[in-house]
C-alpha cells in the first residue's frame, strides 16, 4: 500500500506518510548540513482524510514512505438515512460502503442528492485502505 521514497526526492503537494496518516506535503525546507551532520527536511502535510496538521523532520537521505493515493469518480445515486453514499462506478456497479463526509461537503452531497433534474460526480480518494468523499461535481450532460 506503500512504497519507500528518499526524503529529498518529495515534493509539494505530494504524498506522504506522517506519523502513519498519509498525507499531502503542503510546505517542506532543508536546513543546511551541521559540521558532521545531514541536511535535514522538515515537512508539513495534511491528512488527506481528515485535515489535520502534521508534521515530521528527517534527514534528506532517509526514506520515507509515501502511499499510493487513488482518486476514483462515481456518479452519485443517493444517500442513505444511516449516513452512507450511494455510488455507481463506471462498470454500473453500485457501492454503498462510503460515509459521507462530514461538514459543509457532506451537507452539499446530501443535498445534491435530492435534486433529481442534475447528475453528481463524487470523487472518493483512497489509500492505506482508507476511503473517503472529498468533493462533488456536476456531471457533464
Amino acid at each position: 500500500k506503500t512504497y519507500p521514497a528518499q526524503c529529498s526526492s518529495l515534493r509539494k503537494n505530494g504524498f506522504v506518510m506522517l506519523k502513519s496518516r498519509p498525507c499531502k506535503i503542503v510546505e517542506m525546507s532543508t536546513s543546511k548540513t551541521g559540521k558532521h551532520g545531514h541536511a535535514k527536511v522538515h515537512l508539513v502535510g495534511i491528512d488527506i482524510f481528515t485535515s489535520k496538521k502534521h508534521e515530521d523532520i528527517c534527514p534528506s537521505t532517509h526514506n520515507m514512505d509515501v502511499p499510493n493515493v487513488r482518486r476514483r469518480d462515481y456518479q452519485l445515486c443517493d444517500t442513505s438515512d444511516d449516513g452512507f453514499l450511494s455510488l455507481m462506478d463506471d462498470g454500473g456497479e453500485i457501492r454503498d460502503d462510503i460515509r459521507v463526509p462530514e461538514g459543509d461537503l457532506g451537507k452539499d452531497i446530501v443535498e445534491k442528492a435530492k435534486d433529481s433534474d442534475n447528475q453528481f460526480l463524487v470523487t472518493v480518494l483512497s489509500a492505506i485502505g482508507e476511503e473517503a468523499a472529498i468533493a462533488i461535481k456536476n456531471m457533464p450532460k
